[in-house]
């Protein structure tokens, strides 16, 4: 996340808590996404589950009207598998 956020200047804000904060009903209540999630400006990106950075970056750049940026390959891990 903090790659991101020198690539593209913006601010990147990272609340980390106990998993157990993030079920009472003072955190329910600030109306925020069950976590993990990631949230770019007012958008709930993704809750509840894992998102790759591909994503996180294709809606960054959606938000600030910019390109989305191309899809990397798979890694050479990948390229063995396929042969």
């Amino acid at each position: 996340m903090p790659r991101l956020g020198k690539k593209y200047q913006i601010e990147i804000q990272v609340t980390s808590k106990p998993n157990a904060e993030y079920e009472t009903d003072e955190y329910f209540a600030l109306d925020l996404p069950v976590a993990p999630a990631v949230m770019v400006a007012e958008e709930i990106v993704v809750e509840g589950t894992d998102i790759s950075d591909y994503e996180i970056e294709s809606c960054i750049c959606r938000h600030l009207d910019l390109p989305e940026p191309e899809q990397k390959k798979g890694g050479m891990f990948s390229r063995l598998l396929r042969k």
